[in-house]
């Protein structure tokens, strides 16, 4: 048998091929190890989150817990048969003001709210029922305390659904309206009278607000 020998131009290509191949080892060596070093780079210093991403100038929604005061009805056909009596207002404002009884001239100390209809009287904050009773001339009686030296009168009613030390929420019905003696022209209505720090106030000037901002 006789020994064949290798064309000249066979070993450069050989050994080209070996140059290209022991860099290709190399590329892919350094190409898998780049993946695993990113992936575990991923693992320790990337947080994901599967929620809307809220950049440092948005303000996020926040409940509040106002305590409003409200009024004492909720019938939209109650209107004000007679005002408070305001020692500020016009002569004119404070006539309208004034209760006459028994050939006597008294300033209206709350709001007369009338309607043909009788209505709902509800609690104008959440509060402790302080006293409820029956009086010939103002008739039932309910006085409620609330927070922040705030006291609620409900006079001129006809029914009362709550008793003395009753817990009671803003909005729920106490009563219902009626009639009195001391404003027996007027008929079917509520005699409102608002305190704030033992003083009595216009309630007209104080629905809608915050306690806290009083």
């Amino acid at each position: 048998m006789t020994k064949r020998k290798l064309k000249p131009f066979v070993v450069p290509v050989l050994y080209g091929l070996t140059v290209i191949a022991f860099v290709f080892c190399l590329y892919m060596i350094q190409l898998i190890i780049g993946k695993v070093t990113f992936k575990e780079e991923i693992k320790e210093d990337t947080d994901y989150v599967d929620s809307e991403i809220i950049q440092p100038n948005n303000q996020l929604p926040v409940v509040t817990n106002e305590t409003v005061i409200i009024r004492p009805y909720t019938n939209a056909d109650v209107s004000i048969a007679k005002n408070f009596y305001d020692y500020k207002a016009e002569a004119d404002k404070q006539k309208d003001a004034i209760i006459y009884y028994e050939n006597t001239y008294m300033q209206n100390s709350g709001i007369d709210y009338k309607s043909e209809n009788v209505f709902d009287v509800v609690s104008i904050l959440d509060g402790t029922v302080v006293d409820v009773k029956e009086d010939n001339i103002l008739g039932k009686i309910i006085q409620i305390k609330h927070t922040n030296d705030i006291i609620s009168v409900y006079q001129s009613l006809s029914q009362t659904n709550v008793n003395k030390d009753d817990k009671v929420l803003a909005g729920q019905i106490i009563g219902k309206s009626g009639e009195s003696n001391i404003n027996k022209d007027i008929g079917n209505h509520l005699h409102f009278e608002l305190y704030y720090q033992g003083q009595i106030v216009n309630p007209e000037e104080y629905y809608d607000k915050n306690v806290e901002e009083l």
